[in-house]
């Protein structure tokens, strides 16, 4: 391996619309070995927010997108400041911000945002980008991306081990390596993870709160159950892997008639945000009875839902009623910071691509082969 791609910044914002994610990371070796160097958080000013709502809506016009797209550009490349005492960056993966994402196999169509020359400019390195449309182009599904990263670094000889990242949108990788050869991988969105949650607290608290700190708001509610079975008869969940799913499906259109349900019943706020709660842990629980050949032994969350509480509580409740036992740990358990897994798996893919490899798994995309993924800049 060429030694100016050891050091690689990944980047990372999700579809939560919180905050930019970075991590800088050592790749060794042809495997590669993983090493986090550092990890940092950038929250995203009010303004700029604003404007990113509006665009992932539908709602901005094609001048206010383009201009959207340099000033995130501009905002990665101030925030791209590494440590003191770290190296400097070789290179960077920039997922960028997906402001439209539809995986239908009829005309598939993905759109992250955010322009990468000011990244390469600032750190006078190349700047991998726009990984997604490489997978819809074989007809994958563009996502979850995030597999490659937990196959390297937490799948475990001889085990079953699922990572369930929670961003806006929840995913999950089963990895299966209770048999010789290469394990088994499956991997699939789950459905909305923090996005309804996040969306809830801020409606319900006129924009003071963003999000529900370790899930102390929904631990004060009670979940409705009758709701909870009705929102989960939404089509995605019975939809059979490879697939994804975001802001389309689970976006304004879905909390309005949630938030319509919990109205109607004249539920509490916290009553309905502990009901949102608990629609993000049942269908993961589904999603590994219904679609996993068996259970995982181990369940890894990642993502800024993984610090929720109450909705570590409600997994496990859930995996109790199916009789069904598995240690539920966190990244950082592991010695990867939950918020440092995914911009640390779009550095592994820049890696990838810089060293001529395929990034994707057909087996979880859906793609007709590998591909390498990602743009240079």
């Amino acid at each position: 391996m060429q030694r100016r791609y050891q050091h690689i910044l990944g980047i990372m914002s999700g579809t939560s619309l919180d905050a930019v994610d970075f991590a800088l990371c050592k790749f060794q070796g042809m495997k590669p070995g993983i090493e986090l160097l550092s990890s940092w958080q950038a929250s995203f000013p009010s303004p700029l927010r604003k404007s990113l709502w509006k665009a992932a809506g539908g709602e901005a016009t094609s001048w206010e997108t383009a201009q959207l797209h340099h000033d995130l550009g501009r905002f990665y490349a101030r925030h791209a400041q590494v440590p003191e005492g770290s190296p400097r960056p070789d290179a960077a993966g920039l997922h960028g911000q997906t402001i439209f994402h539809n995986p239908a196999r009829n005309s598939p169509a993905t759109f992250q945002i955010g322009e990468p020359s000011y990244l390469a400019a600032k750190l006078q390195a190349p700047v991998i980008s726009n990984f997604r449309a490489g997978d819809l182009a074989v007809g994958g599904q563009g996502a979850p991306l995030a597999s490659m990263f937990h196959l390297n670094v937490f799948a475990q000889p001889g085990k079953h081990v699922a990572v369930q990242n929670l961003g806006g949108i929840g995913n999950l990788t089963s990895i299966d390596a209770r048999r010789s050869g290469s394990p088994s991988i499956l991997a699939f969105d789950t459905g909305p993870a923090n996005m309804l949650i996040d969306r809830a607290c801020r409606e319900w608290t006129q924009g003071r709160l963003s999000f529900d700190r370790d899930g102390a708001w929904a631990s004060r509610g009670r979940v409705n159950e009758p709701l909870l079975r009705t929102w989960l008869r939404h089509r995605f969940f019975a939809r059979t892997p490879p697939k994804s799913t975001g802001r389309e499906e689970f976006g304004d259109v879905f909390f309005s008639k949630a938030q319509a349900d919990v109205w109607r019943r004249h539920m509490s706020d916290a009553d309905g945000l502990a009901t949102l709660t608990a629609l993000t842990a049942a269908s993961i629980a589904n999603s590994c009875t219904a679609f996993l050949p068996s259970l995982p032994s181990r369940l890894v969350l990642c993502g800024g839902g993984a610090r929720n509480l109450t909705l570590r509580r409600m997994l496990r409740e859930q995996f109790e009623r199916r009789s069904q036992s598995l240690e539920i740990i966190t990244g950082d358990d592991l010695g990867w910071p939950v918020s440092s897994i995914e911009p640390a798996a779009f550095a592994l893919l820049a890696w990838l691509k810089l060293q001529g490899r395929p990034g994707n798994l057909p087996e979880t995309t859906g793609a007709s082969c590998a591909v390498q993924l990602g743009s240079v800049t």
